[in-house]
């Protein structure tokens, strides 16, 4: 049984060196938008989508300076998405991990233009030689990164949340769906990278993926109860904005402790769809535990 929380700040401090590394140094007329995207993506955070990368790759031996790479960029553009998240137009949100969210710390102009260069910068970095010798491979990974972050992953499940929040109501069905795309295409990728880098065979990948849909809607549930009853001290931002929004939730359709159930049931899913690897990928197993235990 590997160490979760050493695994996980060891993965973090080497992303967060790749990041240090792979981000614009703040200089001349563009130093505001540089000094925006290095305020954001130097807040701290789980890392737990980089970890997924770092891991997936393990499995198939991939030089880890190439999947950090990959794990930088997946963490570019999940700041990204944060950044215009907390927006005003979106969920106005005034912190983000503790500390004023970077509209709050600038300008919304300064943000939203610090969000779009990460998004960008999450692409350059992937399409480099240095992230992959096989050009073939380097495609693959913008491809499935575009389509986890588009219309028909993390940005449509942004309109569908915006929306609902005008339009009222949402089933258990229609909020899953919202969550699969929001958040849970993102945990795909991030999961399935390791496959790709390593040119692992098809029943590897889908068993990354398959692994990936359950976590991200198990840490969906497990974000959901941390808004209704978590501590913002704990949380690093604001709680109980759901319920002041009217927002649907799987908290406000299940209940609190019919929701914990199901995640707990998504988990155990998670983790028997890894079956197809050995103790390598225990870390993984444990990390599904841990989402849906964490108090931030």
């Amino acid at each position: 049984m590997s160490d979760l929380p050493t695994l996980l700040a060891e993965c973090a401090a080497t992303v967060d060196k790749t990041m240090d590394l792979l981000l614009p140094q703040p200089d001349d007329a563009e130093a505001r938008l540089f000094e925006a995207m290095r305020y954001s993506c130097t807040a701290g955070g789980k890392r737990l989508r980089p970890f997924l990368v770092m891991q997936s790759a393990s499995l198939f031996r991939v030089d880890r300076r190439c999947a950090a790479r990959v794990a930088a960029a997946v963490e570019f553009m999940h700041t990204y998405s944060l950044i215009h998240d907390d927006l005003p137009a979106m969920d106005n949100a005034d912190t983000r991990r503790g500390r004023p969210s970077c509209h709050k710390q600038f300008d919304e102009a300064t943000a939203i233009l610090a969000g779009d260069a990460l998004q960008a910068l999450a692409f350059e970095v992937l399409a480099a030689p240095e992230t992959h010798a096989d050009p073939q491979v380097r495609i693959e990974l913008v491809r499935e990164l575009s389509q986890a972050a588009g219309g028909h992953g993390m940005c449509g499940g942004q309109m569908i949340d915006l929306l609902a929040e005008q339009e009222g109501e949402m089933n258990i069905g229609a909020i899953t769906r919202l969550q699969r795309l929001k958040t849970g295409e993102m945990f795909a990728f991030s999961s399935v990278a390791g496959a790709i880098l390593g040119k692992g065979s098809y029943r590897s990948y889908m068993a990354l993926h398959n692994f990936a849909q359950e976590f991200g809607l198990a840490f969906q549930i497990a974000d959901d109860l941390l808004d209704a009853e978590g501590d913002p001290e704990k949380t690093g931002k604001p709680v109980g904005q759901d319920a002041a929004a009217g927002k649907a939730t799987f908290v406000s359709i299940l209940g609190a402790e019919r929701a914990r159930a199901q995640a707990h049931l998504l988990i155990d899913q998670a983790i028997h769809a890894l079956d197809v690897f050995d103790e390598a990928a225990d870390p993984l197993r444990e990390a599904a535990r841990y989402v849906v235990d964490r108090t931030n």
